[in-house]
């Protein structure tokens, strides 16, 4: 079966028709929605990270906060800019938050996408070199250390004065499989392979950074053979996951109607443009009666191809509306499992 997320960006505004107007309110209804989704059965509470934006910026504490809430679902980022983080500190943080939960952080890395501020990273304390212009190089960079010091790698010498003795040190605490957890952010097939030479899972976005021409769940579904692939060629001794993201509104009352009932028609293919300097290709939205979705979904080759899907949320209109949405996509994607996968 596939698993079911939902992927929260955590925005919050004090303007007319905001139901979260304040970052209290977006911290505490995140953890809200985190609970009436796993009472619906969903599987993952997901959360995007940007900075220096009225949105979601520091997840380890919210992430700790639904832990302590829940018991089943799954807790996690998509993504982390590595561009941004103290990889060691990071390592520590994350460690602490998958003990809390009792070992159910899935945690989503990457360079990131483009900011509201101009290399903010550079005010965090991080300065790629010259030849690194956007920092993917340092993201990467950050990335490695961070998988090191969470498998137990020695980080720092220790003080004899202090420890009676000379060696190496680990950060602590310690998450023993919390390495196998980590998913890596591609934007392209390439990258895809790369996460997969790395041992890393797949996340893959509502957006690919190149465009063939082709269908984007077709390109998207090309990524993850590319990525599977790959991964049987390295012999990684276990099956490594999958994540695509979706925007999946089912229209089943006046007020999901009310929202997104136009959009539907806007909405409903996909869209070519300029992102990062390059052509890219976004995803459709699936909008539209459950019947319906069903049969789009159905359809769709990356989301029968991947193991599991992240539902992007309007987080602003309040949690007993998104408790409503994912309960009637948790419903329309049991249907989606049961169905033929087409030829």
């Amino acid at each position: 079966m596939t698993k079911i997320g939902f992927l929260s960006f955590g925005h919050w505004r004090d303007v007319p028709g905001s139901r979260v107007r304040s970052g209290r309110e977006a911290l505490v209804q995140a953890i809200d929605l985190a609970v009436a989704a796993e009472e619906a059965g969903v599987d993952g509470a997901y959360f995007r990270v940007h900075h220096f934006a009225p949105q979601q910026a520091a997840p380890f504490p919210l992430l700790s906060a639904i832990a302590a809430r829940t018991s089943r679902i799954e807790i996690g980022t998509g993504v982390i800019d590595m561009r941004y983080e103290n990889p060691l500190y990071m390592a520590e943080e994350a460690a602490a938050t998958d003990l809390i939960s009792g070992g159910r952080l899935q945690l989503g890395v990457s360079r990131g996408s483009p900011e509201t501020a101009l290399a903010g990273y550079q005010q965090f304390g991080y300065v790629p070199e010259a030849h690194d212009q956007n920092g993917g190089d340092m993201a990467r960079s950050h990335t490695d250390v961070f998988r090191r010091a969470i498998a137990g790698e020695p980080m720092a010498h220790a003080n004899p004065q202090m420890t009676g003795s000379a060696g190496s040190l680990a950060v602590s605490p310690l998450s023993d499989t919390l390495g196998d957890r980590i998913w890596w952010g591609a934007g392209t097939r390439a990258t895809a392979e790369w996460t997969a030479e790395q041992g890393m899972n797949l996340m893959s976005s509502t957006l690919l950074t190149e465009d063939t021409g082709v269908p984007f769940d077709e390109l998207q579904a090309e990524q993850i053979q590319r990525f599977r692939s790959t991964w049987a060629e390295m012999g990684w001794a276990r099956e490594p996951r999958v994540s695509v993201s979706r925007s999946i509104i089912p229209i089943t009352d006046d007020e999901s109607r009310h929202y997104f009932g136009v959009r539907a028609q806007v909405e409903g293919q996909d869209q070519v443009g300029h992102l990062d300097g390059g052509l890219a290709r976004f995803g459709r939205s699936y909008i539209g009666e459950p019947e319906q979705l069903v049969a789009e979904l159905a359809a769709d080759a990356a989301v029968r191809a991947a193991d599991t899907v992240l539902v992007t949320v309007p987080n602003q209109l309040g949690v007993d509306f998104n408790a409503r949405l994912l309960a009637a996509t948790k419903a329309v994607m049991d249907e989606v499992d049961a169905a033929p996968v087409p030829a």
